[in-house]
């Protein structure tokens, strides 16, 4: 997979404190998946990369609002995440709490995310990028490629892995820019991931691997 930054932008899912900081309320279960990845430093990696190269950055959210409440069924990690207040927001127009909640960027991220050039997609609601206008956001753009990294493997980012290729995106997932929960009873979301995106994706590439091929141009016209 080429990458270019006029057809290539680094995709973030869920770079929020929920997921990725020990007082977010899932980091008994992926607290050590993200540790032993070091995702948090290899997310920054991505950041500092795709910023100096020229690439655009993307974020697509989580958050969930009082209304979500609602819902009516869903199935068990969504259930779970309704219940423990995962990503919640007091309102769509209301931003009250948000700042250091466990909604909001990890404090690390936020001068790569907060910089005016990141887009920040409408928030997805379940996994995948379906219910919200990333795909867009990346047509509009001219993005034809995309490198997917971000919370959690074997749910957000698999999720959007799977409906970018269906919206004919190239996609590559950076393995170790994402964690995932291991479970006693449901396993390892990570080990599950890393096969499917080893079946599904245009290339699984280490962050080092992606930084090395970001860098290579401007070297070579240096």
């Amino acid at each position: 997979m080429h990458f270019t930054p006029d057809t290539t932008a680094l995709v973030l899912t869920d770079p929020q404190n929920d997921f990725l900081s020990p007082t977010g309320v899932t980091w008994g279960l992926v607290g050590r998946s993200v540790q032993e990845n070091e995702t948090v430093r290899h997310i920054e990696d991505l950041l500092r990369a795709a910023k100096a190269g020229g690439y655009e950055v993307f974020v697509s959210p989580h958050y969930y609002y009082p209304t979500d409440d609602g819902w009516r069924f869903g199935g068990t990690v969504e259930k779970m995440m309704h219940d423990i207040g995962m990503f919640t927001r007091s309102g769509a127009l209301d931003l009250s709490g948000f700042g250091g909640s466990g909604a909001d960027w990890l404090e690390s991220l936020k001068p790569y995310l907060e910089d005016g050039r990141t887009v920040v997609t409408s928030p997805h609601k379940v996994y995948g990028p379906q219910s919200n206008d990333l795909a867009l956001q990346l047509r509009k753009r001219g993005i034809s490629r995309v490198l997917l990294a971000g919370m959690s493997a074997n749910l957000c980012v698999e999720s959007h892995l799977r409906q970018l290729l269906e919206d004919g995106f190239e996609v590559a997932v950076v393995k170790d820019a994402t964690a995932a929960a291991q479970h006693p009873e449901l396993g390892d979301g990570y080990a599950s991931a890393l096969t499917n995106f080893g079946f599904l994706a245009s290339a699984v590439p280490t962050t080092a691997d992606v930084v090395e091929a970001i860098a290579e141009p401007a070297r070579a016209s240096a």
